[in-house]
């Protein structure tokens, strides 16, 4: 945006005057939410939930052991652990502790976040761990020793940066990270990749792929599946489009000839395809198995193994040693399938995944492609709690976990309905919440996302369970076009331009809600976070009459300076490029900030950001919120310190930021 921005100055954001006037807003939110008498018991309940012991340590196989990350009471930012599957069938496991980030936090003086660790195989000797610090995107790597639990001195270590990295052998990475002028997009993410060998500089290591800057990121990786090892290198051209290349020993490329919005994965000797575009005779969201060989030789001739319909999308796949595992969804609900490939890897065949419950939501947790038929599902739905079940394909299959009740279902119902956009096409939502036929209308909370072609599929909510359904309200969640609950043109339907009809779908939503007698606008709440944001922006600023009040977490809010602050120049694809003219003018008309307006009525909004947040900018809801209380309008507004774009970097900051924003909810529509 030109210098006729009032509130540039917010966009500062560690800036003296910005964190001031943060504290100001902050403390003048804590007098009304957190001094509300019923603030603390619901963060207690919250964390409570949070904090459980008995909640299901979800694993990751890595050889003999299932790893674990964990964050309780005790272990607030956590410990990476590891134990077998003989311990992990008790009640109560032996953990062998790896490393406590609470202890290395107290040790460095640091606010270490975890996320996550690259296990080398097929040692399984040690790993390249990642830290961000207070939950920033961008992190520290160091090599860790799985068999000492300590540091690797003089090991691989990097920098804090937007790092990739990934082991290639004993002594080698592949990493694209921050080296200096011209190593980053401008994006902000890796701009070239690297083969980093053990003991020298990085600035010196072998430069084997580099993209451009207009792209998003270049990357690399080491299939390292044994007997068909391989490198792969690539660059996002975009959020949506990218291109992917063999690297070959004497470092020359060969490109994976597919359209550049498509996704591939090798495997083997098979290579899978997702289409995002008509390829070969086949519609868009289909998937296609090659042979990897054939296909670099020119055979174009492809195997489907999933072809969409109306209602009827791609959800994902995973591999086991022998099979592959199909996810899809039928009017956003999951379903599973074995696809297994013929011994000359051609002529795949399909049965139905046993053991999985019916009128479950149902997602692959874990699978071990490299040795064993084994899997691992997660098993729930709304009212539901999880349950983690393990089998082999064939093979019987066991419940080695299950979660317990978190909140009192009593009462509540699950429905899914449809209501008809202002274009007419349908839009499914499910409803959550005590029968609106005998309880007539109430408190009534709207989540969507709508974008980035992701899919908001059933689960049992444990603190909104808590937080919001046992005290009378009812939830519902939103399948809006932009998101990928039919595939890819559900999402495309929604892009750049045409984002209002994402728009259109929610206030569809909400008007639907009334109709049936669900709820009434002033007892009905929205909310949305990240992309998300933007959507509770347009509610406010385009439907202010349909709700009673809006909550907007981590928000994308000023449309045509979005690709300036930190990584959205990354989102172009989606929305499209401020510096265009000629996609300018419907970001303007997009742009929530732009659109607020003095004589207009608003519903009271809550706007919640991250300092920390190095994806979204804290700008977003920070310029908004001066723009909104300099009208007079309804707003308050937290800032957390840390957390990154999550919002809460710990159990502690997660509680608060939910019970400040149900209390906030309760206050305006209870």
């Amino acid at each position: 945006m030109s210098e006729d921005d009032p509130y540039l100055w917010l966009e500062d954001i560690s800036g003296e005057a910005a964190l001031a006037w943060v504290a100001e807003r902050n403390a003048e939110t804590a007098d009304v939410l957190a001094a509300d008498a019923g603030f603390a018991p619901l963060k207690a309940r919250v964390r409570e939930v949070l904090d459980a012991s008995d909640r299901i340590p979800y694993t990751a196989r890595r050889g003999a052991y299932l790893y674990n990350f964990w964050r309780d009471a005790e272990h607030v930012r956590g410990v990476w652990r590891r134990t077998t599957l003989e311990q992990y069938r008790k009640d109560a496991p032996e953990w062998e502790v790896l490393l406590d980030v609470d202890a290395l936090a107290a040790a460095e003086g640091e606010k270490w976040v975890w996320d996550g660790a690259r296990v080398r195989r097929p040692a399984y000797d040690r790993a390249l761990v990642r830290l961000s610090r207070d939950g920033g995107d961008a992190v520290v790597v160091r090599e860790f020793d799985l068999a000492t639990r300590e540091f690797v001195e003089d090991g691989f270590e990097v920098p804090e940066a937007k790092t990739r990295i990934g082991w290639i052998d004993a002594d080698t990475v592949l990493v694209g990270t921050d080296t200096g002028p011209g190593s980053l997009t401008d994006s902000g993410y890796p701009r070239t990749v690297r083969r980093w060998r053990r003991g020298t500089p990085i600035e010196e290591s072998e430069l084997v792929y580099e993209a451009a800057d207009t792209d998003v990121s270049a990357w690399g990786y080491r299939d390292d599946t044994p007997g068909f090892e391989r490198d792969f290198v690539g660059r996002s051209l975009d959020f949506f489009r990218s291109e992917t290349y063999l690297l070959e020993p004497d470092g020359t490329t060969v490109r994976i000839d597919v359209p550049d919005d498509a996704v591939v994965h090798a495997h083997r000797r098979h290579l899978l395809v997702t289409l995002k575009s008509e390829w070969l005779g086949q519609p868009t969201g289909s998937l296609l198995a090659f042979d990897f060989d054939a296909f670099l030789a020119g055979d174009r001739t492809p195997e489907v193994l999933f072809a969409p319909d109306a209602r009827t999308a791609l959800a994902g796949h995973s591999w086991t040693r022998h099979h592959l595992i199909l996810e899809t969804m039928r009017d956003v609900s999951t379903h599973l399938e074995v696809l297994t490939p013929g011994r000359d890897g051609t002529g795949w065949t399909r049965t139905p995944l046993v053991g999985v419950p019916a009128l479950s939501a149902v997602s692959v947790v874990d699978t071990d492609p490299d040795v064993s038929d084994e899997y691992f599902l997660d098993v729930s739905g709304f009212l539901q709690p999880s349950s983690l079940h393990r089998g082999h394909i064939g093979g019987d299959t066991e419940v080695l976990k299950q979660a317990p009740d978190r909140f009192d279902t009593a009462g509540l119902t699950v429905e899914q309905y449809f209501a008809t956009s202002a274009d007419g096409t349908r839009v499914p939502y499910f409803v959550i919440g005590p029968d609106h036929v005998a309880a007539g209308p109430g408190p009534t909370l709207l989540y969507g996302y709508g974008g980035f072609e992701v899919s908001l599929t059933p689960y049992y909510g444990a603190v909104t369970g808590r937080a919001w359904l046992e005290g009378g309200g009812t939830y519902v969640i939103a399948n809006i076009r932009g998101g990928g609950e039919y595939g890819p043109d559900w999402h495309q339907a929604a892009l750049r331009a045409e984002r209002p009809r994402a728009f259109e779908d929610f206030a569809a939503v909400a008007k639907d809600l009334v109709a049936r007698g669900i709820t009434t606008p002033d007892r009905l709440g929205a909310s949305g976070g990240s992309n998300g944001g933007l959507l509770m922006g347009a509610m406010l600023t385009r439907h202010p009459e349909l709700f009673g009040a809006i909550v907007a977490q981590v928000p994308l809010l000023d449309m045509t300076r979005f690709h300036k602050l930190l990584a959205g120049a990354s989102w172009i694809a989606e929305y499209g490029d401020p510096d265009d003219p000629a996609d300018l003018a419907h970001l303007r008309e997009l742009s929530p900030y732009h659109r607020i307006e003095a004589d207009r009525t608003y519903p009271p909004v809550l706007l919640m950001t991250s300092t920390r947040d190095d994806r979204v900018h804290p700008g977003h809801a920070r310029k908004t919120a001066a723009r909104l209380r300099e009208l007079g309008h309804p707003v308050l507004f937290h800032e957390n310190t840390g957390g990154g774009h999550a919002g809460a970097g710990d159990n502690e900051q997660a509680a608060h930021n939910s019970a400040l924003v149900h209390t906030f909810l309760r206050r305006h529509l209870t």
